[in-house]
């Protein structure tokens, strides 16, 4: 490893916003592994996939974190910008791993695609650091996380997922007491978490708006194996995702 007294260089990264719960716990957590450092949008972010900041300039700010970290900074861009900015800019070494998340949510299914924590762990591994993506079932009860995640992350950063391969991590959210163990080798379920629904709203100005919402998948549709059987059954669930950018 390459930080002080061979501690590992953590890079903490998220989609909710530098402010979110989630990245508070995994910033505490991860401070218990090595030195970290966080990064994140100064706003949330869900659902903006990949997207870049291209054709505006983004405010950097200093943030004073409520976690023993070694630096934070906020962002005006999305969750890739983010690692992007702290690897190309921010920090005068490489990280050892990233840690996006802990989302507000599963980032289970074809949800995946949409995730911006699950794109800011890709950019990472497209710039050749390792990433680990953790999400937990909204609303969220952090009890069963906070019990397995400490040694669950130890336990991945020492397994390497695959050339251009993230693990993504998903927690029921429930107690402790209630989590009913951890299922690895999880493969994406081949349907949305969330059923799509649109909504149509018209204003006092008379503007037709759509908003889309959604409802929860049937729990008897879903394939055995996957990364939402292991959810609904009150599992953890850990698979692999591997960027469809990267070459054979």
């Amino acid at each position: 490893m390459s930080g002080m007294a061979d501690k590992p260089r953590i890079l903490v990264v998220n989609d909710d916003g530098i402010e979110a719960e989630g990245i508070r716990r995994l910033a505490a957590m991860a401070a218990g592994i090595g030195e970290v450092w966080v990064v994140a949008p100064d706003r949330p972010c869900s659902a903006m996939s990949h997207r870049l900041t291209l054709y505006e300039a983004m405010t950097l700010l200093e943030e004073d974190f409520p976690a023993p970290v070694a630096g934070a900074w906020r962002l005006g861009g999305t969750p890739a910008d983010c690692v992007k900015t702290a690897l190309g800019h921010l920090l005068p070494f490489r990280p050892d791993f990233v840690f996006s998340g802990i989302n507000r949510g599963w980032n289970a299914g074809y949800d995946v695609a949409y995730s911006g924590t699950v794109a800011a762990a890709m950019e990472a591994v497209m710039q050749g650091v390792p990433a680990i993506a953790f999400s937990v079932e909204y609303p969220e009860e952090y009890g069963a996380a906070e019990a397995v995640l400490p040694a669950l992350a130890r336990e991945l950063m020492a397994k390497d997922p695959g050339p251009g391969a993230i693990w993504n991590v998903n927690f029921p959210g429930c107690p402790a007491a209630e989590l009913r163990g951890v299922l690895y080798e999880r493969r994406v379920a081949p349907l949305q978490l969330y059923a799509d629904g649109f909504r149509p709203e018209r204003g006092e100005d008379g503007v037709l708006r759509i908003r889309q919402h959604g409802s929860r998948v049937d729990p008897a549709a879903i394939p055995e194996g996957t990364d939402l059987a292991a959810l609904v059954a009150g599992c953890v669930s850990v698979g692999r995702l591997r960027s469809m950018v990267w070459a054979e």
